[in-house]
This record gives C-alpha cells, structure tokens and sequence, in this order.
C-alpha cells in the first residue's frame, strides 16, 4: 500500500499513456516507443536506452513481474503502470539426446566455458542505432516445433527453460536475416549449439541462430533483412533439423514469435 501511495505522490505530475508503445504487454514481449530529445526513460528502476532519434526498447522476461512502472524524466515527465500479462508454458520431453551434450563429462566442460566466454563477449557492446525498428520477418519457414518458454526435459533431466523458437525443415533449408543489423558472432561449431550465428539489431537487442549445418556470415558483417546467413540443420545438442532462433534485450530472453506475422 505504502509503494503504491509513493508511487502516486513522488513521481512526476499524473499517470498517464506517456508513450505510445508498439507491442503487447506481456511476459517475453519486446517492446519499443518514441520520446522527444533530452528525456530520460526508465523501466522501474532500470534506466532506458534513448536512441538519437528518440527511440526506446525494452524487454520482458519469461518471468517478469505483472506489475511495472515506466517513467519519462525530462520535458515531458510523466509515467504509467504497466500491467504485464503472464503465460502459460508447456513442458516438452525429448529423449535420444546424446548423453555427453546433457551431462557433459569433465573433458568437455573446458570447451563449453571457452565458448560461454565467446558469446557472451558477443554482445558485450551494441550498436546505439534501433535497427530491430523497421521490424522482423521470419528468417526461414516451416512447421514450428518447439516455443518459448517451454521447459524441455532431456532424457529424463530437467533443463532450463527453451528461450527460443524452433523452425523445422530440412537440413540445407536457407536461413536469412530477419532484420537489419551487425553480425557479431559466427562459429561453426559449438558444444551446445553447433554451427550458430548472433546478430547485433541495436540497443542492445540481438538475435541469435542456432544448430546450423552452414555458417555463411562473417563477423562484422552488416546484413538487412533477408540477407542468407547459414543453413539449417542439426548441430549441438539438437535431435533433428531445425533452427532455433532466439532474442536478448540486455539480461532478458524475449520470445521472437511475438515480433513477426503468422507462419506463411
């Protein structure tokens, strides 16, 4: 009671829809707005990211709290409560995972740090450009075999939960970029997840392609949507082809599939 009385008195003048925002306000949502120079915006506590052009984004996590507060600080203060939906997720067992990829023995867990370090240096810098603005298109088509959020138990084991959307298709199936961006990651062959791509969309938003059975981007590299990246297949911990495509906004996984049409 004490917080909501503070949060009515202390913030600037009335709760208001200060920003119009471009998606749903939900668990796993992506979420971006426009603001006018010199403000400042922040997701409770969290200072926001404000692009040049006065574009924001942030995210919300498979878990993140129902209740949040979104304050622009400047000259036009102002805030509003967001009432954050919650979902429902699914489990999934998979069995036939080799064994070694969901208990990794000693002799592998040298290369899976070496390569935890590799990706997480990846996105340790961003582009201040929202590139993610112009939108997504899906970056390769088929049946949608695996959701966000759903926790996955492998062989029996309970595993963290999938942040992910699956794409299945045959291996070789063209992979391309579904926005405009930065490659800042491509490895052909990693522990967990095989031949994988990572692409920096700005503001600290990227995206990242996994279990590939070919790497076609380079480093540095800036694509726009569309542009071939990799080819499906079943690299890493994976049972059969497919791609896995992921989402990050800073710390959060955020669920891509709220972010393109319909399946074709």
């Amino acid at each position: 009671m004490f917080r909501a009385l503070c949060i009515a008195l202390c913030l600037p003048q009335v709760a208001l829809a200060c920003l119009q925002l471009s998606g749903p306000v939900q668990q796993g949502a992506l979420v971006w707005a426009q603001v006018a120079p010199g403000n400042k915006v922040f997701l409770g506590d969290e200072e926001l990211s404000v692009a040049g052009d006065g574009t924001v984004v942030f995210g919300f996590g498979r878990d993140a709290k129902s209740e949040q507060v979104l304050r622009v600080e400047g000259p036009d203060s102002c805030w509003q409560s967001l009432s954050v939906s919650p979902r429902e997720y699914r489990l999934q067992r998979i069995e036939g995972v080799p064994q070694k990829t969901v208990t990794p023995g000693e002799e592998h867990l040298a290369r899976i740090r070496r390569e935890q370090a590799l990706v997480t240096k990846s996105r340790a810098s961003s582009a201040e450009f929202p590139y993610f603005s112009a939108g997504f298109i899906w970056p390769s088509q088929g049946p949608i075999s695996g959701v966000y959020g759903s926790q996955r138990i492998y062989n029996g084991t309970p595993g963290r939960p999938h942040y992910g959307v699956d794409v299945a298709a045959p291996t070789g199936t063209p992979v391309v970029a579904p926005a405009a961006g930065v490659v800042v990651l491509a490895e052909g062959d990693l522990f967990y997840s095989g031949g994988t791509v990572i692409i920096d969309h700005g503001m600290q938003v990227f995206s990242s392609f996994l279990h590939m059975s070919a790497v076609n981007a380079v480093v540095g590299q800036a694509v726009r949507p569309g542009d071939k990246i990799g080819e499906i297949g079943a690299t890493g911990r994976a049972t059969g082809a497919h791609l896995d495509w992921r989402m990050k906004w800073r710390k959060h996984w955020v669920d891509p599939q709220l972010l393109v049409p319909p399946m074709p």
